[in-house]
């Protein structure tokens, strides 16, 4: 099992710079390669992933299937997976850590909620204390029998699973993560599952469920699966993470003479919020070669440096962009006139607060701003540069990365206390902003 570093350690000093040029590409997809390991496990025969993100919470996923007896072998970005087929999945060895992976866990818990086998999911001391408890009351619905500290809503829980029945769920907020284990645990329940949502969360589960021949079909925003125990193995091409190009849109977007090409990069309609957001404060971006890979459109994108402006984002903007909410705030910072975001209330049960450690490090580089129930308001800089400074990124990969991109807009650069962060999602992170940045 891969040993999960301590998030919470590592500095690293972000410099300041005029701009980002250059062609670069990003690593692949983190949400796709969770996904393909997994789908790739309960499949039958053999899986092969191009492009698979090396990063810390992949392999928890990588990990977990490990002890569940299959047999999945690394060369780099290449990830081959034997898969047992579902009911070819053995009970766990040991414990299963998932590290600081979210994603794992909440799909874990779906999918083990059907399997006829006890097993045990934890994580680190941050994921431990993330809330699980949205996801265990729809699996409980299902049948699952699922326990645990605090009435079963936090980890370490554990699963004594099932055969589980079809429901019809409405969920209480758009949430792939949750959709995702309803529809993981759909695959062994008897009839029909049923995943309503109040707005369309990000859709990449039902795109390779479908690839690996599953019975899934959407309408709007509702999604059904139906019960297999038969999904075919594939090959799998991850396309580079678009969470993991925005910190580098960004970045061109809010420092003039900036060009920068961002190569074979996940569009997902329900991912590219963050472009639809930079474009709607002034930012130039184009798409090019726009194509299908492995069921999702992928294609270059194109960003010059502008001057942006303040704007208001509210919830059903943020959604596509939900993850991106660190880099729209630096974006934000840089803005002329005040940005107020708003429905970001689900960010204060993220790896970190984000809403507050946003606030947080702007204040501590010299961005006024103003916390929120639910958001943030920023007073944007416009083209004043701010001065710099340390902050603390409480062992969040996404604040650690954002910052670094405000470091190119200040005048002393940012000290980055928890840098190894960067490593849950985008190994290299550091080198490849120091190939591009210019000064």
């Amino acid at each position: 099992m891969s040993q999960v570093k301590d998030i919470f350690t590592g500095k690293e000093h972000a410099a300041p710079g005029k701009g980002l040029k250059g062609e670069i590409t990003v690593p692949g997809d983190k949400s796709i390669s969770h996904r393909s390991v997994i789908l790739g496990s309960i499949a039958e025969g053999r899986t092969e992933i191009s492009g698979f993100l090396e990063g810390e919470d992949n392999l928890s996923t990588i990990a977990a299937f490990s002890l569940m007896g299959v047999n999945i072998e690394r060369d780099g970005s290449r990830v081959t997976v034997e898969g047992r087929g579902l009911d070819g999945l053995q009970e766990p060895t040991d414990v299963i850590n998932a590290g600081n992976s979210g994603t794992t866990t909440r799909l874990l818990l779906g999918l083990l909620a059907g399997r006829p086998f006890f097993s045990v999911i934890t994580g680190d001391e941050s994921l431990r204390s993330r809330p699980m408890k949205r996801v265990v009351e729809p699996l409980t619905q299902m049948g699952a029998v699922i326990t645990g500290r605090k009435g079963s809503s936090v980890l370490p829980l554990s699963v004594s699973g099932r055969r589980l029945k079809g429901i019809a769920y409405r969920t209480p907020v758009a949430s792939a993560q949750l959709k995702s284990a309803i529809l993981l645990a759909g695959l062994s329940a008897d009839g029909e599952t049923i995943v309503n949502e109040p707005e369309k969360s990000r859709d990449h589960t039902e795109r390779m469920l479908r690839l690996f021949g599953a019975d899934v079909k959407t309408s709007g925003n509702s999604t059904s699966v139906r019960s297999t125990n038969r999904l075919t193995g594939c090959k799998i091409i991850v396309p580079g993470d678009i969470s993991s190009a925005a910190f580098f849109m960004a970045g061109a977007a809010f420092t003039t003479g900036s060009e920068l090409l961002i190569k074979d990069t996940g569009i997902n309609p329900t991912r590219v919020g963050i472009i639809d957001i930079l474009k709607k404060m002034g930012g130039s971006i184009e798409l090019n070669s726009v194509r299908e890979s492995s069921g999702e459109p992928v294609g270059d994108i194109l960003v010059r440096g502008s001057r942006l402006k303040g704007v208001d984002i509210d919830g059903s903007e943020l959604l596509p962009a939900i993850d991106e909410f660190p880099i729209i705030c630096v974006a934000a910072a840089f803005a002329e006139g005040t940005t107020r975001i708003s429905g970001a209330g689900e960010l204060r049960v993220k790896e970190s607060d984000r809403i507050a450690v946003m606030s947080e490090c702007l204040a501590a580089i010299g961005i006024k701003n103003t916390e929120i129930e639910d958001g943030i308001i920023i007073e944007g800089l416009g083209a004043k540069n701010a001065k710099g400074g340390t902050i603390k990124s409480y062992g969040d990969h996404r604040i650690a990365m954002a910052l670094a991109m405000a470091a190119l807009r200040t005048e002393t650069g940012v000290e980055i206390d928890g840098a190894a962060s960067v490593d849950v999602s985008f190994p290299g992170f550091f080198k490849l902003l120091s190939k591009v940045r210019f000064a």
